[in-house]
C-alpha cells in the first residue's frame, strides 16, 4: 500500500488513533496464506515476523534481529520506520506507548486490530496496556476488507490423505488421546485452531500455505461429535469417504462463528482453550456460550475411566472456558517409529541432492570474463543456486515442496539472518568469501532443515575465526548428554560458550522443533537464551543452528536437524542425547584447527564418517562418491 491516505481516512471515519497489523492469520500461523498478509500489504515488508502500526501521522514496523537489515532495505524511502525488537514480536506495552505519543496531537483514543488475526493472550495484553494509557482497544474492525482492492481469495486447493505408513497412528487413536487429555483437565471439548495441529490430528495435508502442507480449517472435538470447518470444495470424494469412515462431520469454514453463537448443542460444555493460539473472536464466542448444565451424552468409551464419570457428573459450570496450553503440541512433537523412519528416509534423499549440489558448486571452473566471474561459463548468483538446489531435490522420490524460502546469502548478505534474494538484491558469486545457505524440503515422509556455510575461495582470518566459533558451538550442543526434563534454555549456553569468550553472540534461537511433513518450525520445545520451559523429550526433533553475523561483512551458520534419543539410565535417572539426522558434509576448509578441541575434532570426524557411510551407497555417480569421500575425510 504505497499511499496511506485512504487508510488514514478510514481511521478517522471509525474514530481510531491507530490500527495494528500483525503477521498472523486466524490460526496463529507463522506462514500465512496470501489472503491474510495484511502487514505486507500495508507496509511492503515481507519477513515472516513483524508488526506494522499506522497512526494518523506516523507508521512503523517492529521486527526482531533476524530481519533488522532486511526491513531497513525494504522500507527505505517509505512512510514506515523500522523499530528493532529484542524479542520475536513487539510487546503490547511498546506498541501502545508508541501509539500514545500521537494522542497528544489528536482526540482519537481508540486503537484497532482485527480480532480474527490476533491471539487472545496478546489481545488481552493490548487491552490492558490501552486502558492504562487511557485508550480503548477495538477488535471488531478490519480495513483490508474494504481498502485492499485486489486482495487474494482464500485458497481452494484440495485436501490430501497422509498415508498411515508415514503417519504411524490412526486419526481415531489421535482423537481418542486428545479427548482423554481434554477430559483430564476438567474440560469436555476443544476447538483446534492451529492448522498443523488439525492436519496432524486427522492425518490430512494440504497446500494452502506456502512451503507448509496444511489447509485452512477449524476442528471442533466435542464429546459426541467431531466437526471439520473448511471450504467444502476442497474435500475430494476420497477425502469425504475417509472423513465419514473416521466419523468426522464437515461444515463450511465461515460457519464456525454462527455455530458458536447459536450454541444450543454446546450449552453446558467446558471448552479447553489455549489463549496463546486461539484468536480473540473464537475465544470471546466461547466465553459467551450459555453455561446451563445441559451436556450432551458422552461416548460410551468415555465412561471406561472412573475419573471421567466424575467429570460427567460434576456440578453446573460457572465458566465455559478452561485456559490451558495446547495439549496437542507436545503430542505432535514426540515422533512415533513411522515418523522417525520417515525422517531418516527424507534425510537420505536430501543428502543425495545436497552432495550433487555441493560438488557442482565447489568443483566448477571459475573464469573472469568481460569483467564478471563465471563458473563453467555461467554467471552464478544467489537466486540461480537456489533454483539449482531445488531442482536437484525435486528429482528425489516423494519430494513435494521446499520447507521454507531458501536463504542464500553471499558475503555481506550472509549477515542478514533471514535474507531472501530478490531480482533487485540478487548478486553473483565469486571464487572468494563465504556463502551462507539455509534450505529445506518437504518430502511426504519427512521435513528437512539444514544450513551450511561454504567457502568459495580465499577467506579472511576473521571469517575463518567466526566460522570455527560457530562450528565449535554446534558441536558442543550436538555432544550434550543431559537429564530428562531439561528445557532447551538449560542447554543453550553450550552453543554460545566459545563465541561468548570472544565477546560475540547471536540473537536468534539456537534450535526449534521440525514437523513430520508439516511445519518446519514447531514447538512447544525450543533451544534459546530466553526461558522456554517445555522439556526436551526422547522422540522430539530439534535443530542445532548457532551463528555469527557481521553487518556489511559476512555471516556464518551451521545447522543440523537432530533427534532426541535415550542415552542411559542410572542412579540419577534417565539421560538423553542428540542424534544428528541431517546427512551432509560440513565444510572443513575454513576451520582454524588450532581452535578446535580434541573431542570436537573427534565428533566432526565421526559425523563425517557417518555421512559417508549413509550416502555413498545411494550415489550412482562415481564422481559424486569421490567428492563425498574427499569432503568427509578426517581432519
Amino acid at each position: 500500500m504505497k499511499d496511506l491516505t485512504p487508510l488514514r481516512q478510514w481511521l478517522r471515519e471509525h474514530n481510531l488513533a491507530a490500527f495494528i497489523f500483525p503477521s498472523t492469520d486466524p490460526h496463529a500461523s507463522e506462514y500465512v496464506p496470501d489472503h491474510w498478509k495484511t502487514r505486507e500489504w500495508v507496509s511492503g515488508f515481507n519477513g515472516s515476523a513483524g508488526t506494522a502500526v499506522v497512526t494518523l501521522n506516523r507508521a512503523a514496523v517492529w521486527t526482531d534481529s533476524r530481519y533488522w537489515l532486511a526491513a531497513e532495505e525494504q522500507l527505505a524511502n517509505t512512510p514506515f520506520e523500522v523499530v528493532r525488537c529484542r524479542r520475536n514480536t513487539a510487546t503490547a506495552e511498546e506498541l501502545i506507548a508508541w501509539i500514545n505519543q500521537e494522542n497528544t496531537h489528536n482526540e482519537n483514543l481508540a486503537v484497532g486490530i482485527d480480532g480474527w488475526c490476533v491471539v487472545e493472550s496478546y489481545a488481552e495484553s493490548l487491552q490492558n496496556a490501552a486502558m492504562a494509557a487511557g485508550m480503548t482497544l477495538r477488535t471488531d474492525l478490519e480495513p483490508a476488507s474494504k481498502l485492499w482492492t485486489d486482495r487474494p481469495e482464500l485458497p481452494t486447493f484440495p485436501i490430501q490423505i497422509q498415508p498411515l505408513e508415514f503417519a504411524g497412528e490412526t486419526a481415531q487413536d489421535k482423537m481418542k488421546r486428545i479427548r482423554e487429555a481434554v477430559y483430564a483437565t476438567g474440560a469436555d471439548a476443544t476447538i483446534i485452531t492451529q492448522l498443523d495441529e488439525i492436519a496432524w490430528t486427522l492425518n490430512l495435508r494440504g497446500s494452502d500455505v506456502h512451503c507448509t502442507p496444511v489447509f485452512v480449517a477449524y476442528l471442533a472435538l466435542l464429546p459426541d461429535k467431531t466437526i471439520l470447518y473448511t471450504n467444502l470444495d476442497k474435500i475430494t470424494p476420497e477425502v469425504a469417504q475417509y472423513l465419514s469412515d473416521i466419523h468426522v462431520r464437515t461444515a463450511p469454514y465461515q460457519a464456525i462463528a454462527d455455530h458458536l453463537r447459536q450454541s444450543n448443542d454446546l450449552r453446558g460444555l467446558r471448552f479447553l482453550v489455549d489463549p496463546d493460539t486461539t484468536n480473540n473472536v473464537i475465544f470471546e464466542l466461547l466465553c459467551l456460550i450459555d453455561t446451563i448444565d445441559n451436556r450432551p451424552a458422552f461416548p460410551d468409551d468415555f465412561y471406561a475411566n472412573a475419573a471421567n464419570i466424575a467429570i460427567a457428573n460434576r456440578a453446573p459450570i460457572a465458566s465455559p472456558v478452561i485456559v490451558h496450553p495446547s495439549i496437542i503440541a507436545p503430542m505432535k512433537a514426540v515422533k512415533n517409529d513411522a515418523e522417525i523412519a520417515g525422517y531418516r528416509s527424507a534425510m537420505h534423499k536430501d543428502g543425495v541432492a545436497l552432495v550433487k549440489f555441493l560438488r557442482w558448486l565447489t568443483t566448477g571452473e571459475w573464469k573472469m570474463e568481460n569483467g564478471k566471474w563465471t563458473m563453467n561459463d555461467e554467471v552464478v548468483t544467489e537466486m540461480s543456486i537456489d533454483r539449482k538446489l531445488t531442482a536437484l531435490r525435486a528429482e528425489q522420490p516423494l519430494f513435494r515442496d521446499i520447507s521454507f524460502d531458501t536463504i542464500a546469502g553471499y558475503e555481506a548478505h550472509g549477515a542478514i539472518v533471514h535474507y531472501e534474494a530478490t531480482p533487485e538484491t540478487d548478486i553473483p558469486l565469486e571464487p572468494r568469501g563465504l556463502l551462507l545457505l539455509d534450505s529445506g524440503a518437504q518430502y511426504q515422509d519427512g521435513t528437512t532443515d539444514i544450513t551450511r556455510t561454504i567457502a568459495l575461495g580465499p577467506l579472511t582470518e576473521e571469517e575463518r575465526t567466526d566460522y570455527t566459533l560457530v562450528l565449535k558451538g554446534h558441536i558442543r550442543l550436538a555432544m550434550a548428554k543431559f537429564p530428562a526434563g531439561c528445557s532447551g534454555t538449560q542447554l543453550d549456553v553450550l552453543a554460545r560458550y566459545a563465541m561468548w569468550q570472544q565477546g560475540q553472540n547471536f540473537l536468534h534461537g539456537t534450535g526449534h522443533g521440525v514437523g513430520s511433513y508439516l511445519s518446519v518450525h514447531e514447538g512447544p520445545h525450543q533451544i534459546r537464551m530466553n526461558y522456554m520451559p517445555a522439556p526436551l523429550v526422547a522422540g522430539m526433533t530439534v535443530t542445532n543452528e548457532p551463528g555469527i553475523y557481521k553487518a556489511g561483512r559476512h555471516g556464518c551458520r551451521t545447522e543440523n536437524t537432530q533427534l532426541i534419543t535415550h542415552y542411559c539410565d542410572g542412579e540419577f535417572g534417565e539421560f538423553l542425547q542428540f542424534e544428528p539426522l541431517t546427512l551432509c558434509p560440513i565444510d572443513t576448509t575454513p576451520i582454524r584447527r588450532e581452535m578446535m578441541l580434541p573431542d570436537e575434532i573427534q565428533w566432526l570426524n565421526s559425523y563425517h564418517q557417518h555421512v559417508y557411510d549413509e550416502l555413498a551407497p545411494l550415489l550412482d555417480d562415481e564422481a559424486d562418491r569421490q567428492w563425498l569421500r574427499q569432503a568427509t575425510k578426517e581432519i
